[in-house]
């Protein structure tokens, strides 16, 4: 059963979820993402049908959560610092 799941050849897979590991700014972005979508939900509940807050409010705060941070907060990856850039010629 073990070997189903893992194996001891380090191949693609092993390099494809190093490449893959979240920073504490990638979680900071998903948490807010999360926050503006739950928010941008009971704004537009809490708001008549045809009110601002339904029809305008809400809805810009849902696009900013799913269309904005969700997909930042996957696509964010902070930059090495690189140890063969001084020895080029």
């Amino acid at each position: 059963m073990s070997k189903l799941f893992h194996n001891n050849n380090d191949g693609p897979a092993g390099k494809l979820f190093e490449a893959w590991s979240f920073s504490q700014t990638n979680y900071i972005l998903f948490g807010a993402g999360l926050l503006i979508i739950i928010i941008g939900y009971i704004v537009m509940a809490t708001g008549d049908t045809y009110s601002r807050q339904s029809l305008t409010v809400a809805p810009i705060m849902l696009f900013i959560g799913y269309i904005i941070l969700i997909p930042a907060s996957l696509i964010y990856k902070k930059d090495k610092p690189r140890s063969d850039q001084g020895t080029g010629s």
